[in-house]
């Protein structure tokens, strides 16, 4: 077990000023593999004056100043790939094959995004008698969620400080390892003191003496809508501008002409990808009428392949989810929406066959779900999928924006013109059709209590600047 005692601040590893430590559990064996400084108000104090004392030169560093030690940061994640996932594996229980393709790749794709982007990225332009220029938007407080602790930082980063902004960074409590390893890699870089900054904490103490803290500017923050809320209101009372990307309980319509046995089969692996874990998962599928009871044993069949199991196997394609109150949460939802009337296709609310130890939930399949159910209007964030049923194109519409999330989406169709039509009515940043692959070039982001902002792409960018003119 490693115990660590000291956060990233100022371009050095500095003793926490704090007492308490928080345990880091693996999911999978429920045994406690690391210990990091349960920092608070002091550390980060500490580590957002390192931040603004670097905050004047960093915003003033030329195109290439900023680009070469991120395309070193780049270069140091793709070569401790195997390291970071198998990380990840411990810390998260994500599957090997799954933290070695997305946990560690994804964040690759979206460095050597922001790198290309940074490179040919216009910060000045004309307009009439003006000269308008994007500049930093200051000191970046970023806190990032436990579900995949090295993409969402990486999209916060690269982006920050590609924009001129130094970062102090606060990761989820129950994945900080990870988070280590990044502010290793950044050392490595030779970024100058005080642009990048860690402190491990708890929310209520780190999050929110970094939301409320006076000398932040912006706040980038990922989680659920509940501490959006309350990071919204905190940096509200100092005027700070947030970026906010919450929850989500997508829909997958599947229209009728549409590939059936495809749409279903795609929809299963996305809504149990990362034991469910993922915001933008589909965990409605919306199924006319008429093909309802075909969809419930397509899907039912389909789920078969999904067997938990040790997420250190390569073999494995669903692990644990990341806690034992997530588990709680989860299995709560099950029990829930049995009560409310939904049928059990598979799954349940019990312990997998012989995984006593671990914080494991059967992948679940519930048919029978109408749209006022709880599991089909609250974001449940386990491997959990509803199945519901629509009579027509309008009815389909209405159950899919009936809810007060709006982050992703699905459309199947028998051809992508018509899927497209439907996706632009539906109320929701970003939408796959036909199941279109992801984009790390295409901004992110949610409608209505799904956030505020966008990720991602130049978007992404343009979060972490602010505007100038200069009239002549």
């Amino acid at each position: 077990m490693q115990e660590y005692s000291d956060q990233y601040i100022g371009g050095e590893w500095r003793p926490s000023l704090a007492a308490e430590t928080i345990a880091v559990l693996n999911p999978a064996t429920e045994q406690v593999i690391a210990t990091v400084p349960a920092g608070g108000a002091e550390d980060v104090d500490a580590a957002v004056r390192a931040a603004r004392a670097a905050a004047r030169s960093w915003g003033a560093a030329g195109r290439e100043e900023r680009l070469a030690p991120l395309t070193r940061l780049r270069d140091g994640l793709a070569a401790r790939r195997q390291e970071i996932a198998e990380t990840i594996t411990a810390e998260l229980g994500a599957p090997a094959a799954f933290a070695a393709s997305v946990q560690a790749g994804l964040p690759l794709a979206v460095a050597g995004a922001y790198l290309e982007l940074l490179a040919g990225y216009e910060f000045e332009e004309r307009v009439g008698n003006s000269r308008v220029f994007a500049e930093p938007a200051g000191v970046v407080g970023a806190i990032t969620p436990w579900n995949y602790p090295l993409h969402q930082v990486v999209a916060k980063v690269f982006p920050a400080l590609a924009a001129g902004c130094p970062v102090v960074l606060k990761p989820a409590e129950d994945t900080p390892l990870v988070a280590r390893l990044f502010a290793r890699l950044v050392h490595e870089a030779g970024f100058p003191p005080g642009v990048f900054n860690l402190v491990t904490g708890r929310g209520p103490e780190a999050g929110a003496a970094l939301a409320e803290h006076p000398g932040v500017d912006l706040l980038s923050f990922t989680g659920s809508t509940a501490v959006g809320r309350r990071i919204a209101e905190a940096a509200g009372r100092g005027v700070k501008r947030v970026a906010l990307e919450l929850g989500g309980k997508s829909a997958n319509v599947v229209l009728p002409g549409a590939d059936l046995v495809r749409a279903v089969n795609v929809n299963l692996a996305n809504v149990f990808a990362n034991s469910g874990q993922t915001c933008s998962a589909w965990t409605r599928l919306l199924v006319h009428e008429d093909q309802y009871q075909e969809a419930v044993a397509i899907a039912a069949k389909a789920a078969e392949k999904y067997v938990p199991g040790d997420p250190a196997d390569p073999g494995t394609r669903l692990g644990p989810v990341v806690s034992a109150r997530q588990r709680e949460r989860v299995r709560g939802y099950i029990t829930g929406a049995l009560a409310e009337g939904a049928t059990l296709v598979v799954g349940g609310a019990e312990a997998p066959e012989g995984l006593a130890q671990g914080f494991y939930v059967r992948p679940t399949v519930l048919a029978d779900v109408t749209p006022d159910m709880t599991v089909a209007q609250e974001e449940v964030f386990g491997p959990v999928l509803s199945i519901l049923a629509y009579r027509d194109e309008e009815h389909a519409l209405e159950i899919a924006n009936g809810t007060e999330y709006g982050l992703a989406g699905g459309v199947w169709a028998a051809d992508e013109e018509s899927a497209a039509a439907f996706a632009r009515r539906m109320d929701t940043g970003q939408v796959d059709i036909n199941g279109g692959r992801f984009n790390p070039l295409a901004p992110f982001g949610g409608y209505k209590s799904s956030g505020v902002g966008r990720e991602l792409g130049r978007h992404g960018l343009a979060e972490f600047l602010q505007t100038k003119s200069l009239q002549y």
